[in-house]
Order: structure tokens, then C-alpha cells, then sequence
């Protein structure tokens, strides 16, 4: 394949949070929450030419039986703060956070977004969540909380409004002409009115439109509601997928619901997050990659992750022993709070899990590390960028989000060794063509709204 038919991979970096994915303790680690922590993975992400650098959310303190549990502790700063501060010292990279849909009002979540990508200059993106989770509803006013049945009903209408006001300013509405002192094009310029199930508001929107016109949206649905949303909605979604054939069938069922909403395939990327580890030789790698899995997967922290599945209290159980023998109680008041439950079926994953027990012979715990994993790519440099660049041309996905144990340093050597090998190939790019976000993922401004009045 030539280097002009190669896709270019897409990446971006994220900075998690402690979680069982990172590796606090690590002699090199550093703050999670300092700013210099930030801006060293975004500057890093920049030097390595990634398309953007990545924020979740933490909105509660998780707790196991009413107490928080040490081994994942968020402690998140707030996200456009976080992102704003990262815009004034970094340049070309894309600027993306992940704000509640169900929590937020959608006035808010325009102008904080509109804002973002007017001081970035068109770097801003939003990663549109949804929850139904009760207890971290309880830092919100009237709870904040929304059956599940509602909650995709109410980030359609978020999004709907939030781009009903981002669409009611012109590119051209500001004249600012001196010498007439004529400031505005048209007098209705910011002007909306929107009437829902969940909004009914009208007004005018204060901010003009951004370099983006609507900054980039993406989403992380799995579930077929999840996948009808980010089909017809957003410009890039997180895929779950780490195998190729799962990662492939996502791929064309999301492509295939994009087309059925009336979009074209490409306007949509897939992007599974992965962390990597990276040796001299693929047996060094193995083992760095299996001792940091070990230390971060403690028998504590993987009786704790199980519990998130059988909602019991399996503190009882023995974690170099086998997975529990009892069935999970799906009906009992939760054991973990401020956790998203991401697992479908708690019946058949525990089905799966024992399945995976049995062929592999693990133990407990052993299950936790094989299982409760990112996707990770390991191996040689070479290995790696023949990994990334292979699962993003056999369309398992249009690129990854990328993160390491180790924060703030632990992406430097994948953009020292990886990135240049990806470059070689023609899979990335050599140097930013653009200046938005959307002309590093390859996604066209949306058009204007027509001019709603004379001037």
C-alpha cells in the first residue's frame, strides 16, 4: 500500500486519573492534579504531531460499602479549567473534555464550550456523556438524576440546543466598522428559541461563533441506543474493542448507522483507547508490561473490581483463588458507588469470566489483570507502530487514544521511538497542515445557518 492510500492514524492522548490503569506509587510518577503534569503530557502530545489530548471526568468520590476506597481515588480538576490553561501554552493540539450531559444545562455547556474554542482557535471538542447514576446525582441540584430510559431523550436535546445556539451567531455577524460605529451585522445576531421535553428556552446567545462553528462532538456509547446516538450525532466515538475481529464489526456497524442517519462513513472516526508498554525485545516488554499489571492489580483492588459485577461483598474470597462460586445480586442496593456500570448483563459476563477462568486456568485475580484491561500494545517500538498502523489500515479503527501508567513522562518515549516509526510508514503526519481540531481529523466546517434577516 502506498503512502498515499494509507490511512492516516488518528491520535490522542489521555491523562487518567489514579485509577488500576496507572502506577501512582512508581518511584517516576508525579502529580495527577498539578498543572505541570498537563502540560507536559498536552506538550509532549504536540511534539508528537497527536490530533488531541484527552480529559475524563470525575464527579464523585467512589465509595465501596460507604466508604471511599483508596486505590481509586479521582480527584479530577475541573475540566475547562484544565483545557483553557492548556490552550495558552500549546498550539495545534485539540483540546477535549468529557462534560455531563445529564448534570449540565445546555446555556452552560454552549458557552463554555464556544469559549473554549474561541480562546484555542477552533482546538475545542466535547465528549458527550450521559448517567443515570443516582448517587453521583446527589451533588446535583434536584438530584440531577434521569431514569436510563431518559437519559439518551435528554443528551439529544442537550446537543440539538447546544448547536441551536452555537449555529445562532454568523461568522460575519461582528463588523466592527470604526468609522461608522456600526458593531453588528444584524440585530438578531445570537438570537434562538428552542422548545422540548426537557428545554423550553429562547433568548439571545453571548457568544459569537467559534473558529470551529461547532466544536468537535464525541461520545462513547456501546449500547445500541449509545451507537444510534454517536451515529447521528458525533464526529468521532471511543470504541471498546481491542481485537481486531470485535474491533472491525464496531467499525462497520457504526459506519453503517452513520450512513443509515443520512452522513457519509468518514465524517465518523472510531477511536479505542490503548495503553502500551514498550522493550528492547517483545520477551523484555512481556514481562515490564506483566510486572506493572501485577502491582497494579492487588488482590484488594481486584476483589473490588469484581464486586462492581456481582454487587456482593466478596471480601471474604480468597484473590489467588477461584472467581466466585455464588451469582451475582443485581436487585441489592449498590455495593460500589460513583462507578458506571458498563456491563450489560451481569449474569453473562460472570458466565464469561468463568469461562475465561477455566480456559486460561487463572485465578482470581488473574482474571481481573487478563481482563480488565485497554487494550494494551506491547512490544518493540517497531512492534508497536506495526500494531497501530495495522489494526487502523484493517479498519479496527481510524486511530487510538493513547495513555501510559506513568504520568506526566510516560508518553515521551512512545513519541520518541513510536511516532517516528509511524511517520516512516506514511501513517502520520510529518508536521500540522492546519489550525482547528477539525483540520487534524480530516472533518469539514458545518455550514452556517442561512441569514435569518435583512441587514
Amino acid at each position: 500500500m502506498s503512502s498515499q492510500q494509507r490511512k492516516q492514524v488518528i491520535l490522542g492522548a489521555y491523562l487518567g486519573g489514579v485509577n488500576h490503569h496507572t502506577a501512582w506509587w512508581d518511584p517516576q510518577a508525579g502529580s495527577q492534579i498539578e498543572f505541570d503534569s498537563f502540560e507536559h503530557t498536552a506538550r509532549t502530545a504536540e511534539r508528537g504531531k497527536f490530533d488531541f489530548f484527552f480529559l475524563a471526568e470525575g464527579l464523585a468520590l467512589r465509595e465501596r460499602a460507604g466508604q471511599v476506597f483508596d486505590q481509586d481515588i479521582i480527584g479530577r480538576p475541573d475540566t475547562f479549567t484544565v483545557l483553557a490553561s492548556l490552550a495558552a501554552v500549546t498550539e495545534h493540539l485539540g483540546l477535549a473534555g468529557t462534560i455531563n450531559a445529564t448534570f449540565n444545562e445546555p446555556y452552560e455547556l454552549a458557552r463554555q464550550f464556544a469559549t473554549l474554542d474561541q480562546l484555542s482557535g477552533g482546538r475545542a471538542a466535547w465528549n458527550v456523556v450521559t448517567s443515570f447514576d443516582a448517587f453521583t446525582g446527589q451533588n446535583f441540584r434536584r438530584g440531577g438524576y434521569l431514569d436510563s430510559s431518559q437519559r439518551y431523550e435528554r443528551a439529544e436535546e442537550t446537543l440539538a440546543l447546544v448547536r441551536e445556539l452555537w449555529d445562532s451567531w454568523r461568522s460575519d455577524d461582528i463588523v466592527a466598522d470604526k468609522d461608522s460605529g456600526r458593531f453588528l451585522a444584524r440585530p438578531d445576531a445570537g438570537e434562538f428559541a428552542f422548545h422540548g421535553s426537557h428545554f423550553d428556552v429562547s433568548g439571545k446567545f453571548t457568544v459569537p461563533r467559534s473558529p470551529q462553528g461547532r466544536p468537535v462532538i464525541l461520545q462513547a456509547g456501546v449500547s445500541p441506543q449509545g451507537r444510534d446516538f454517536a451515529a447521528g450525532n458525533a464526529d468521532a466515538i471511543f470504541s471498546p474493542y481491542g481485537d481486531l475481529p470485535d474491533a472491525v464489526e464496531f467499525y462497520r456497524d457504526i459506519k453503517a448507522r452513520a450512513v443509515a442517519a443520512g452522513r457519509e462513513p468518514g465524517e465518523i472516526k472510531i477511536l479505542p483507547s490503548a495503553s502500551f508498554v514498550l522493550g528492547t525485545s517483545e520477551a523484555d516488554a512481556i514481562e515490564k508490561y506483566r510486572d506493572i499489571r501485577n502491582q497494579q492489580v492487588t488482590g484488594q483492588t481486584a476483589l473490588i473490581l469484581l464486586e462492581q459485577i456481582w454487587n456482593r461483598d466478596l471480601s471474604a474470597y480468597d484473590p489467588e483463588g477461584p472467581l466466585p462460586d455464588i451469582a451475582p445480586d443485581p436487585e441489592a442496593p449498590p455495593i460500589i458507588q460513583g462507578k458506571a456500570f458498563i456491563h450489560q448483563d451481569r449474569f453473562a459476563t460472570v458466565e464469561r469470566l468463568r469461562a475465561v477462568a477455566e480456559s486460561k486456568k487463572l485465578t482470581l485475580r488473574e482474571v481481573v489483570i487478563d481482563q480488565f484491561e485497554r487494550g494494551p500494545i506491547v512490544g518493540t517500538a517497531q512492534q508497536v507502530a506495526e500494531k497501530i498502523d495495522s489494526f487502523v489500515q484493517n479498519d479496527g479503527s481510524d486511530g487510538f487514544i493513547i495513555g501510559s501508567h506513568l504520568v506526566p513522562t510516560g508518553l515521551d518515549e512512545f513519541v520518541d521511538e513510536v511516532v517516528p516509526l509511524l511517520q516512516d510508514r506514511g501513517a502520520l503526519r510529518a508536521d500540522y497542515e492546519g489550525t482547528t481540531l477539525r483540520d487534524n481529523l480530516g472533518l469539514a466546517i458545518p455550514a452556517e445557518r442561512e441569514k435569518a434577516s435583512a441587514r
